[in-house]
């Protein structure tokens, strides 16, 4: 049900930022701006963001089979890496394209590029309240979301640079606003890729201390000390855990799983566990070689 709410809000922020991408790409040849063209180009990379999210909730349904056990949720993250990545690629793109004009900035018809760039901004508005709410939970619709958030402050400085192009004739300010805005592209997109690669290198979630984990499991009654504790998640909010825990001496096994299990949901959020109960005495005959 989550899912489909989301696919539904995905859908309508394309469905606006697609309209809306044509429009600002002829206004950006017709006024010759180069902010324009940049805040269109990324506009381009907010639709392929949102549909490839789109594309990816789609394979996420897919069940799990027998050579892909855990089904197909990574490839939501594989989706969120590539926006990111994205949003890099067309950061380069910007600053080649402004590193041409500083030396010999052309002119620009500031008055239409600031009309456009206002109506881009409530665009972008738009399509980030649409997303807001759902990229908390999915790092794959997070990626859709920052492409929106910095192409409305690509709009905020195609703005800029209009208002001071119009009051000064100083055209230099659209590449280097052009410029200022790659910079924040970059630094927005930096958390998405790094957590990214974080779930695919399957690494400890951020949201999850691996101590913490450990010493609520060693609280549980029963339960005298754990080893070979791993933590990764699947996908965002997905988190899976193996581990082997020391049952004390006449502990019950049955009592001690489910106690166990049942505060590694409450208090982590962590449904899939694959626990090795172990009896004390084994464990540590096992550790002396025998």
């Amino acid at each position: 049900m989550e899912r489909h709410r989301e696919t539904r809000r995905l859908k309508v922020a394309l469905a606006i930022s697609s309209v809306y991408f044509l429009a600002e790409l002829i206004a950006g040849f017709l006024t010759n701006s180069l902010a324009l063209l940049s805040d269109a180009g990324h506009m381009f990379s907010d639709i392929a963001a949102m549909a490839l999210s789109l594309f990816a909730f789609q394979i996420a349904r897919r069940p799990a089979t027998d050579n892909s056990t855990y089904g197909y949720h990574r490839v939501e993250i594989l989706a969120a890496l590539f926006n990111g990545l994205a949003l890099w690629l067309i950061v380069g793109v910007i600053f080649t394209a402004a590193y041409n004009r500083l030396f010999s900035p052309p002119e620009v018809a500031s008055r239409g590029m600031i009309v456009v760039a206002v109506i881009g901004l409530v665009v972008n508005i738009a399509a980030g309240v649409i997303l807001y709410d759902p990229h908390h939970h999915s790092l794959n619709l997070r990626g859709a979301f920052l492409h929106v958030v910095s192409d409305a402050v690509g709009s905020l400085g195609a703005i800029a640079a209009g208002l001071i192009m119009l009051l000064t004739g100083w055209y230099l300010a659209d590449p280097l606003i052009s410029i200022f805005i790659g910079v924040l592209i970059l630094f927005s997109s930096w958390n998405l890729i790094t957590e990214s690669l974080s779930i695919l290198m399957q690494s400890v979630p951020r949201e999850i201390r691996l101590d913490e984990v450990r010493d609520t499991i060693e609280a549980v009654e029963g339960v005298a000390k754990v080893h070979d504790l791993h933590v990764w998640a699947v996908t965002s909010g997905v988190f899976t855990l193996s581990a082997h825990a020391v049952v004390e001496n006449g502990g019950d096994f049955h009592e001690v799983l489910n106690g166990i299990e049942g505060i590694l949901r409450r208090r982590f959020n962590i449904e899939h566990t694959t626990i090795q109960l172990e009896v004390e005495n084994q464990e540590e005959t096992e550790f002396k070689g025998f």
